[in-house]
């Protein structure tokens, strides 16, 4: 196991542990139990609790998007399926997805290598276009 994964594992174990359960209603299919019976789980962590080094905070946060509250605090909602138990399990491997990832480094970009050739013929195109669109312009009556 690498640093990163290690990090990771902590990082999830730290946010299961601090993490609340809300039970709400549901919606979809289910018939008059969807109704009646909470299945769906609201799960909340507080994120700077986590205490995760910055760049995995920002990573986490973009991750996050509408998820993240303004106070910090992670948002998720499980109601895929029609007993707590399953919707419970969802939102807590969700949750374990979500940092994860954002304990992955980003690939860093190649720099795309032009040869000489590639870069002649670039530049003809430029040319080429230029003169299509400078003959635009507007028509005079000379």
């Amino acid at each position: 196991m690498s640093e990163v994964d290690a990090a990771a594992e902590q990082a999830i174990a730290r946010a299961l542990a601090l993490a609340t359960e809300a039970f709400i209603t549901a919606t979809g299919p289910g018939g008059q139990n969807v109704n009646k019976v909470a299945t769906a789980v609201q799960l909340r962590v507080d994120v700077y609790a986590l205490r995760l080094a910055p760049p995995v905070f920002h990573r986490l946060k973009d991750l996050a998007g509408s998820r993240m509250t303004a106070r910090g605090e992670l948002l998720l909602v499980a109601r895929r399926f029609r007993t707590q138990e399953q919707n419970r399990a969802d939102a807590r491997e969700r949750l374990a997805e979500l940092l994860r990832e954002a304990h992955r480094l980003p690939e860093k970009r190649a720099k795309s290598r032009l040869n000489r050739v590639g870069k002649t013929a670039r530049l003809e195109g430029k040319k080429r276009r230029g003169t299509v669109k400078a003959g635009r312009g507007r028509v005079s009556l000379d």
